[in-house]
């Protein structure tokens, strides 16, 4: 970490939190530029961070995405927003891996929850495959238990719900667990694809959304397999996790949570075939089991570590992992002094400013900063 940047804003939570964000500001300064001036002084000080953990007590955000320019007005959400969806049920209840129900709004400008998008019926357990179309859809993986100890993790489906929030359809085939989802968006149709948490596999669905309806476009094609997967004492489940998606040179990135490794797969869009793990491209002690990934402005990669048993260094908790696209590794941070907190990234340009915001899987929290190239 460069220790030369001052990073001192204002924060909303506890010291352990601010911590926190202060090194995740030093990694965004040093990946996207300099810190956003605020066009007025209402605007909140940067970066800005809040609870994710909504009125029913659900706790641990695994999943996070934006909601994307021109997506349609009318509903729950809206362009800009950010949508984080947990995994656990609250604490009262023993907060039990695998039982959170709901997916909560945030506002990136504040860092407030402003409500609760969507909120099913246990078990559901939403996982890190969260992703939003432009034409006013929201995928949700869900990975879900059902007993106190947390030793029956189940497939859940991918669900698919509309701009107000509504589940229109849920998708179970070619969705082993969904534990990670990519969306190459192309307005009227789109290809999602999913990560498997199950069987080791990724594979890839194309879907319309034609005169404002939603349906799935023929039989889902397996892209990639032999990924390790199985149970972890502390993750529940590893396997094949966060999915970054490259539509300029059609290559899809894979984080291998339970290989530890990062995989590329080419022609990820139009490959009728099964092409294994795929491209081999950054294998490095700094990686501990990588859930979250995310292409960043520079075109880097950053992977999120989190931590699973099988992987776990206590000397370096919860890291944030920045390399080339060539596999060369550039630099790593700490989110947490916990284990287990990184999971969910996501780096986004909002009406001209760039923002880099992460969950904290151990404090339920979303931090959000607002950062531009400009």
């Amino acid at each position: 970490m460069d220790t030369n940047l001052d990073v001192t804003p204002a924060f909303k939570t506890n010291n352990r939190a601010k911590v926190a964000a202060g090194l995740g500001a030093t990694l965004a300064l040093l990946l996207v530029g300099r810190i956003a001036l605020a066009h007025s002084t209402s605007q909140s000080l940067i970066p800005v961070q809040a609870s994710t953990s909504p009125s029913n007590g659900d706790l641990n955000p695994y999943g996070l995405a934006v909601v994307p320019a021109k997506f349609p007005k009318g509903g729950s959400v809206a362009s800009g927003q950010l949508l984080v969806s947990n995994f656990n049920n609250s604490s009262n209840d023993g907060n039990l891996q695998g039982q959170g129900t709901t997916i909560v709004i945030m506002d990136p400008s504040t860092g407030n929850q402003t409500g609760v998008f969507f909120q099913g019926s246990a078990p559901l357990g939403f996982s890190n495959a969260l992703a939003v179309a432009r034409a006013g859809f929201v995928f949700a993986g869900s990975v879900f238990t059902t007993t106190p100890d947390a030793s029956d993790p189940t497939a859940g489906p991918l669900l698919v719900l509309d701009r107000k929030g509504n589940l229109v359809d849920s998708i179970t085939t070619g969705t082993n667990g969904p534990w990670g989802l990519a969306l190459n968006d192309k307005g009227k149709t789109a290809q999602l694809f999913v990560s498997n948490v199950f069987d080791g596999t990724v594979t890839r669905l194309a879907v319309s959304f034609a005169n404002g309806s939603f349906s799935v476009v023929g039989s889902p094609t397996t892209i990639a397999s032999g990924y390790a997967f199985g149970l972890d004492a502390a993750a529940l489940v590893v396997g094949p996790a966060g999915l970054a998606y490259d539509s300029k040179r059609d290559i899809l990135y894979v984080a291998a949570e339970d290989d530890n490794e990062i995989f590329a797969i080419a022609s990820a869009s139009k490959t009728a075939t099964n092409g294994g793990k795929g491209t081999l491209i950054f294998s490095d002690s700094h990686l501990e089991g990588p859930v979250g990934l995310i292409i960043a402005p520079n075109g880097d990669l950053i992977a999120a570590n989190a931590d699973p048993d099988a992987h776990e260094n206590p000397n370096n908790p919860s890291g944030l992992i920045e390399f080339t696209p060539a596999g060369k590794f550039v630099r790593e941070f700490s989110i947490d002094p916990n284990q287990g907190a990184a999971f969910a990234i996501l780096n986004v340009a909002v009406n001209g400013v760039n923002q880099f915001a992460y969950v904290d899987d151990f404090a339920s929290t979303l931090t959000v900063l607002r950062l531009t190239t400009k």
